[in-house]
């Protein structure tokens, strides 16, 4: 039998609920399972971590779909506190993208109370005899939101790496393997150590013909040295010109 709500009708029940033991107890599993929370979709409203690297945080949320009362009005939920929220973590390995205020995403409902393994993050007794409540909810972002500006994407052309502020590498040893070719475009790149070049530099300092032939790899521009300059051993004046086989220009050690 059905228990759709009528508009002469408040509530749940309407004429045919009564009408049998079998409509009767169908109504008051449906009013049972309605209690039960699962899957809601939330907004955040509050936030532990700001991105910092810190152990895994918690999320204050708020359930979108408004609740019903007998006369079809709404009633918003209130704020659910301190879910846990996931990190993509392996032991101390973990990628930090920590939810924002005004992110949306779903609260699993955990079917028993996980207040005290919350606090002691190890096994313990469930905190209360509650079972299938809201608070004991987690939180799992990436729904319904908007179009990122900072982000990590793969695709077909490869994988591309954006910000609009900044990227950090930061580890005792970094190395870049390219098959075929290694390109920086940036008017400007600067290293703050020692600089080590495997294999001949060419100087191509704006003049035609400057080229070193045969070498590996080449500077195209004008260079400016600052300090003093050694090649081979022998020092190098840089407030003088020296020529070498394919045209004038500061192109080796002196002559």
């Amino acid at each position: 039998m059905s228990d759709v709500q009528t508009d002469s009708y408040l509530g749940e029940a309407n004429q045919a609920t009564g009408a049998s033991d079998h409509a009767a107890q169908s109504f008051l599993v449906w009013q049972i399972l309605r209690s039960i929370s699962g899957a809601k979709l939330v907004q955040v409203q509050a936030v532990t971590n700001d991105g910092g690297v810190t152990p895994v945080g918690f999320v204050d949320v708020k359930p979108l779909v408004n609740q019903l009362d007998g006369s079809n009005q709404a009633m918003p939920h209130g704020t659910v506190y301190h879910l846990p929220y996931f990190r993509l973590q392996g032991g101390a390995n973990a990628v930090i993208i920590d939810p924002q205020v005004g992110d949306i995403g779903v609260a699993i409902v955990e079917d028993r109370d996980i207040s005290s393994v919350k606090a002691n993050k190890a096994q313990a007794n469930p905190g209360s005899k509650r079972i299938f409540d809201l608070a004991d909810g987690l939180y799992l972002g990436g729904f319904l939101n908007g179009t990122p500006q900072q982000y990590v994407q793969f695709s077909t052309a490869g994988i591309a790496v954006v910000s609009p502020t900044k990227v950090t590498l930061q580890a005792p040893l970094v190395e870049v393997d390219a098959s075929t070719s290694f390109t920086v475009n940036s008017p400007q790149s600067g290293f703050s150590g020692t600089v080590i070049v495997q294999g001949l530099l060419s100087w191509l300092a704006g003049m035609t013909g400057s080229t070193i032939s045969g070498v590996a790899s080449y500077i195209s521009g004008a260079v400016q040295f600052v300090g003093s300059i050694t090649s081979n051993g022998h020092a190098i004046d840089s407030t003088h010109q020296h020529t070498n086989s394919g045209g004038s220009g500061l192109g080796g050690p002196p002559q």
